[in-house]
């Protein structure tokens, strides 16, 4: 007789308060629906894919075992929070993920008690974990804290400088460090399952202590040697002698998706009175889908894509992507100069160093997520003559602003900064857009901000950047696609501090800065057609400022407006106070500056989050207006034309 299909699982459980009514033998039902579900779910609306599949076992044990959301659990990074996100009462909205007004693509503080701390950027779960769990432990509460990090986030300083501090937070602290590097095995057989719970066990603990104690009382020798020994033999047997020497009490490495190993060690340091405990957890990127297993990025991040096949959608064909512009460009570059090289901290790929990593292998540093580090470093090539570009997304960048201002700006070496992803990012909403980096780097004294407008001009500021030696210097462009024109076979050194005119006229000046250039020629198409003749500036150069041109500007039209694709305190701030200095605005100057707004945007559509953001051609236009106090009937009836 035919096996009777399953129950499904999945609908029963909502919240982890239900999960928790399963028995075990049910758990790797429900963890097979879970993956088919995140599989489906992404394959609807794109995002993070293989870093889900591989915890969900994880996720599964993790809120089985502990009391969350009393237990407080945080992820690292948070991309691969799916899974948890559809055990914890957000099934229903899991399709609308990364999608305007929808789930965020990372945990969220305001969207669910079940995110306790809100992260995008690598590396913060242990810090914050340990917040959590000192905080509980001063205010006697109950709830342990448990943080979930992945390998690649180890090689950031920060995690380690939390670790370095962990030892006050007692048993509440719980580190699980989730190890998906494929060129590590996972652990195979009851032997290691079998050394992972014994040395988690209470029994073992127990005896553990009771042999320091014992040794204590022996002479300092025989302590140090009694000491040696057992940190060698378990160093030899489980990999942890390097936590130990952090304060941790080490548990592994376990197999990740083996839930007949994770539920019985969760449990048991769950109960343990020794703290804290960091578990070495080996998990598969992509895990339990094929395409995503075969992939060389194990799906990381995806578009819509087929569930069966895999097969993602194809962007339509289109101008080149300007990260790409800026890869080429800079090939070009090291191809005739061997003093410059690239550094990237973990994003070979995303800033296009994979394709110039090929080419000049030894010319190419990835030092991992250490954007500190990845700063300082280029300071020191620089000192020593050679020309560094350090691609870099400005939301990461803001992780080593320190090393900017302290080791490049003070000491005024030319370090080249290749910005990436400046401005709005669509999906990955506020946690990753670039909306700071002019602010932060054109108050710098030394510093030369520039931002490239289109891709033939990406082009002429990297082999601008490649050629500036005086000090350091920083190029700005967008995600996404160019604007279709033809890219230059020679680039252009361009005068520093000086923009251009692109379009000339008499009472209306528009001074961009980036990409909205296009909408700000727009914007003049409209005022043309309203019978207001408009100039339109690309300045290039956030500092130093085109003064001269500026000044011609302000001075010689009726209204004029600064557009930028950044936060407060960028290119507006900066003319506004040329002018004031100046005395301009004393003659009665108008002029508006356009900027994002003074919130964080969350996700959506870049063209969505624009016009939610007041900077496209009608509110160019609109801005214009308002200005010169003109309406839409005057302006037909020809009156103040």
């Amino acid at each position: 007789m035919a096996d009777l299909p399953k129950t499904p699982l999945l609908d029963t459980v909502d919240t982890p308060q239900e999960l928790r009514k399963l028995a075990p033998a049910q758990l790797r039902q429900l963890a097979d629906e879970l993956r088919a579900e995140t599989i489906s779910a992404v394959g609807t609306t794109g995002g993070h894919l293989g870093s889900g599949l591989g915890v969900v076992e994880l996720t599964v044990a993790i809120h089985y075992v502990f009391n969350t959301p009393d237990d407080r659990l945080i992820w690292d990074v948070g991309h691969q929070c799916y899974p948890h996100k559809i055990l914890t009462g957000r099934r229903d909205r899991i399709r609308t993920i990364r999608q305007g007004g929808g789930l965020s693509g990372f945990t969220k503080r305001s969207e669910s008690a079940y995110d306790p701390f809100g992260a995008a950027h690598s590396s913060t779960s242990i810090s914050a974990a340990l917040g959590f769990a000192i905080a509980n432990k001063l205010n006697e509460a109950p709830g342990k804290a448990i943080a979930v990090i992945g390998d690649g986030a180890m090689s950031a300083g920060m995690a380690y400088e939390a670790m370095n501090n962990a030892e006050a937070a007692g048993n509440r602290l719980v580190v699980i460090l989730n190890d998906n590097d494929m060129s590590i095995a996972p652990p195979v057989g009851g032997l290691s399952a079998y050394l992972a719970r014994l040395i988690s066990s209470s029994e073992y603990l127990g005896l553990r202590e009771l042999a320091k104690r014992f040794t204590r009382k022996l002479s300092r020798r025989l302590t140090a040697a009694a000491g040696k020994a057992e940190e060698f033999a378990r160093g030899m047997a489980t990999g942890g002698t390097l936590f130990e020497e952090l304060g941790f009490y080490y548990v592994g490495p376990i197999d990740g998706h083996n839930l007949e190993h994770l539920i019985p060690v969760l449990e048991n340091v769950r109960d343990s009175e020794q703290g804290p405990i960091l578990i070495h957890v080996v998990t598969k990127k992509g895990k339990g889908y094929a395409p995503a297993e075969a992939a060389a990025d194990k799906y990381h991040g995806v578009q819509k894509f087929d569930v069966i096949t895999g097969a993602q959608d194809k962007a339509p064909p289109g101008p080149p992507a300007y990260t790409k512009v800026f890869a080429d460009a800079l090939l070009a570059e090291a191809e005739r100069d061997p003093a410059v090289c690239a550094i990237t901290a973990a994003m070979p790929s995303g800033t296009g160093l994979d394709k110039f990593q090929a080419t000049f292998p030894a010319r190419t540093f990835d030092v991992g997520i250490a954007e500190q580090h990845a700063v300082t470093f280029a300071a020191g090539l620089a000192a020593q003559g050679m020309r560094p570009f350090c691609a870099i997304y400005s939301t990461f960048l803001q992780r080593a602003y320190d090393q900017v201002v302290h080791d490049v700006a003070i000491q005024n070496l030319p370090v080249r900064f290749a910005i990436d992803r400046a401005g709005l990012v669509g999906a990955d909403g506020a946690t990753h857009a670039g909306s700071f980096d002019v602010t932060y780097l054109a108050s710098l004294p030394n510093f030369v901000v520039m931002a490239a407008a289109d891709e033939v001009e990406l082009v002429h500021m990297t082999h601008t950047a490649a050629m500036h030696d005086s000090g350091p210097i920083a190029l700005r462009y967008p995600r996404g696609n160019g604007v279709g024109l033809e890219l230059p076979k020679v680039p252009e050194r361009l005068e520093i501090g000086k923009g251009r005119v692109v379009r000339e006229g008499k009472k209306v000046a528009i001074l961009s800065l980036g990409t909205r250039l296009a909408e700000a020629l727009k914007a003049a198409d409209t005022l043309e057609a309203k019978g207001l003749s408009t100039t339109v500036a690309d300045l290039r150069f956030a500092k130093p400022l085109d003064e001269d041109l500026i000044r011609r500007l302000l001075t010689t039209h009726e209204v004029a407006v600064t557009i930028e694709e950044g936060a407060i305190g960028g290119l507006g701030a900066h003319v506004l106070t040329l002018a004031s200095d100046t005395g301009l605005i004393d003659a009665g100057l108008k002029l508006r500056t356009m900027r994002l707004p003074d919130v964080f945007q969350d996700q959506d559509k870049p063209e969505k989050q624009y016009d939610e953001a007041g900077l496209n051609a009608a509110h160019i236009v609109d801005t214009v207006l308002k200005a010169l106090r003109y309406n839409e009937a005057e302006l037909a009836d020809g009156v103040r034309a």
